[in-house]
């Protein structure tokens, strides 16, 4: 007999799936609060995963081609993204405002493969994953690790330019003053 929580699967699954979908569309556009800790965590995270992506290649050779492929167009695609992210200050708070195109690029790539698993092949948790889904998945992991530990340099870049800059004003001299 199967446990309460894998007979009602098909239900909260989608559901969990869209939530997270959401979360992801939702931090691809406009300006973004900068959450450090926040993003320490993810780091954690993407890091673990990532790590659990190369035991798998190398447990399950038939994936490793999928799992390389993808590692190598989602870590120039991090640094692609990087480059268009804007960084600044806002109401005292540092803020960046990621490029949609490529959030929104990978997001529909994402989208895409879950809907043709789910249509086609269903959510069940016995599945062998596919070299293509596997593939997908470290696009997204290579890109994400890229992302996310560019953009904790350059918060921390400018946040000391900040610093540099009340420390110069702070020792220039005083114009106003006649003496």
């Amino acid at each position: 007999m199967a446990s309460p929580i894998a007979a009602t699967a098909p239900y909260w699954l989608p559901a969990l799936s869209m939530l997270l979908v959401y979360r992801r569309i939702r931090r691809n556009f406009g300006v973004q609060p900068w959450r450090p800790v926040r993003s320490g965590i993810r780091l954690g995270i993407l890091a673990l995963v990532a790590a659990l992506l190369c035991v798998a290649g190398v447990a399950m050779p038939h994936l490793a081609l999928g799992l390389g492929v993808g590692a190598a167009l989602g870590v120039p695609l991090g640094l692609l993204a990087l480059k268009h992210t804007h960084v600044a200050w806002r109401d005292g708070r540092r803020t960046y405002t990621p490029n949609p195109w490529i959030g929104g690029a990978l997001t529909v790539l994402l989208l895409g493969r879950m809907a043709w698993r789910y249509t086609h092949e269903g959510f069940a948790a016995a599945q062998a994953p596919s070299a293509l889904t596997m593939g997908m998945a470290a696009v997204l992991i290579g890109y994400s690790l890229v992302y996310t530990i560019g953009l904790m340099v350059q918060m921390r870049r400018l946040a000391s330019e900040r610093v540099a800059e009340t420390v110069a004003a702070a020792t220039l001299p005083d114009r106003t003053d006649p003496n």
